[in-house]
């Protein structure tokens, strides 16, 4: 099949992808039998989506957004991208809590592996959903709300419980943001003052190689009608020069607008803009999640291996995400920070630095981004989530024959190979 991921840093090795156009023609390809997952929209850097048989991409099956205002609630089909519904509900008033930092993600991917955005009080995206359907084992269809005792185990659930259709997301009215960007942030600044950085503005990301200092801080300011002046400085650092705003992460003028001019939270939250390719492109990802408790010394622990990430990083990222109860999501429980590494392409150079990054992070109980590249193996996976099991017993109800899994969850979640 030769169909590769968004970066084509990995190669599917599904022998066959199916485009249904229904829910009905989800449940008819379930019932059939094989081993099939879903395929979002190929943002994952590891074999998390791939099937030892065939996969199902859900983009050909219409939006059809629908509102419902007295709820609160948007409800969409689980292949649209974050950047299409955030357009719909700014079109219409309404607004999502957070996005991440690309806006072509699709819902359910997004959802199922617990990506985020970032901000002290703003948990992961999935926190907001409210309701799933989902095509389980046999092709039974099947609706969850938080309601269900189990609700919890079934978003953030990494596509091994079926094939999700339909997805229900918590709204809000719609509110502005606005982007300012500071230079230079000492590395002792942040030891003394990490709360205080990353509670200054609604959403906060810190960029860094990890070698001298933070090299950026952004500032997204959530505007609800207040007068704002953003700060003359970051505890040193100092305001971006505006000829330098596009120039860090990427040299495209792909980025979100910067420089304190307000715009809608749909286009000031995501780092990216939709109509553009996202990141740098050739590339592999890793990220990893501690406890916010421990966040310094975390920080102080991959300073003192910055020379061996240093030959195949591009750049890092530090954001913070709020606890949430979701079974399988790396902030379950604790407030944590986010450590994230874009890598050059190059597997063996980065299989080296993650095994260093991962030594350094062992006594934080670091937990990895599932859609990302790590080492860590299964067993110790397992101590770091308490309701493993559970979920385990949930899966073996809803897919008795195992026909969602494939190496990767079987590895990693079920403790098998």
């Amino acid at each position: 099949m030769l169909e590769k991921n968004w970066s084509g840093t990995y190669v599917y090795g599904a022998s066959r992808i199916h485009t249904p156009r229904t829910v009905d023609e989800v449940r008819d390809i379930v019932a059939s039998g094989d081993r099939v997952r879903a395929l979002g929209t190929r943002h994952s850097f590891s074999s998390l989506a791939d099937s030892p048989g065939s996969l199902v991409d859900l983009r050909r099956i219409e939006p059809v957004p629908e509102l419902d205002r007295d709820a609160m609630t948007v409800t969409v089909s689980a292949g649209v991208r974050y950047g299409e519904l955030a357009a719909f509900l700014q079109g219409n008033g309404c607004a999502l809590h957070n996005l991440g930092s690309l806006p072509h993600i699709c819902v359910a991917g997004a959802c199922a592996t617990a990506t985020h955005g970032s901000g002290d009080r703003n948990r992961c995206l999935a926190a907001s959903v409210a309701g799933i359907e989902i095509v389980t084992g046999g092709g039974e269809l099947v609706s969850a709300s938080r309601v269900d005792s189990e609700f919890a185990g079934m978003v953030v659930a990494l596509g091994a419980l079926g094939i999700v259709t339909r997805v229900t997301l918590d709204i809000e009215p719609t509110y502005d943001v606005r982007q300012d960007s500071y230079v230079d942030l000492e590395w002792p600044a942040l030891d003394e003052h990490l709360d205080a950085v990353m509670g200054s503005a609604y959403s906060v990301s810190m960029f860094t190689d990890w070698r001298e200092r933070i090299d950026r801080v952004w500032l997204k300011t959530r505007l609800d009608g207040e007068p704002f002046e953003p700060p003359v400085d970051v505890f040193g650092a100092r305001p971006q020069p505006p000829e330098q705003w596009a120039t860090l992460i990427s040299d495209d003028p792909n980025l979100t607008p910067r420089g304190g001019s307000p715009g809608p939270w749909s286009e000031r939250l995501p780092h990216f803009r939709l109509d553009s390719t996202p990141s740098n492109g050739d590339e592999i990802q890793s990220e990893y999640f501690v406890d916010r408790r421990h966040a310094v010394e975390a920080i102080r622990a991959v300073r003192e291996v910055g020379a061996d990430l240093e030959p195949v990083l591009m750049i890092g990222e530090l954001r913070t995400v709020a606890a949430d109860t979701m079974w399988l999501s790396p902030a379950y429980g604790r407030d944590s920070l986010a450590l994230h590494f874009t890598w050059r392409n190059d597997p063996r150079e980065v299989t080296r630095a993650v095994a260093a990054l991962e030594a350094a992070l062992a006594p934080f109980d670091a937990r990895p981004h599932w859609g990302k590249v790590f080492a860590i193996q299964g067993g110790s996976l397992a101590r770091l989530y308490d309701r493993l099991d559970d979920f385990r017993a949930l899966a073996e109800r809803l897919d008795p024959s195992g026909q969602f899994r494939n190496a990767y969850v079987d590895r990693l979640v079920f403790g098998a190979g």
